[in-house]
């Protein structure tokens, strides 16, 4: 995983979790779900990104 793509992803997980703070504190449960989701697609991004360097660990 590219230092550029941890750095996104890292910073995906943060705006998510303070999405789904904001949303916890004004009781808005659309912000809590938005920041969950982003969370997760930041999981996806870091899972990605694990699979990718591990082929490229094989093939080299």
């Amino acid at each position: 995983m590219s230092l550029e793509d941890k750095v996104k992803a890292t910073a995906k997980n943060l705006e998510g979790k303070a999405q789904e703070a904001l949303g916890k504190v004004t009781g808005d449960p659309e912000d809590q779900a938005k920041g969950k989701a982003k969370q997760a697609e930041s999981q996806v991004r870091h899972a990605t990104e694990d699979v990718k360097d591990e082929v490229k660990k094989a093939i080299d």
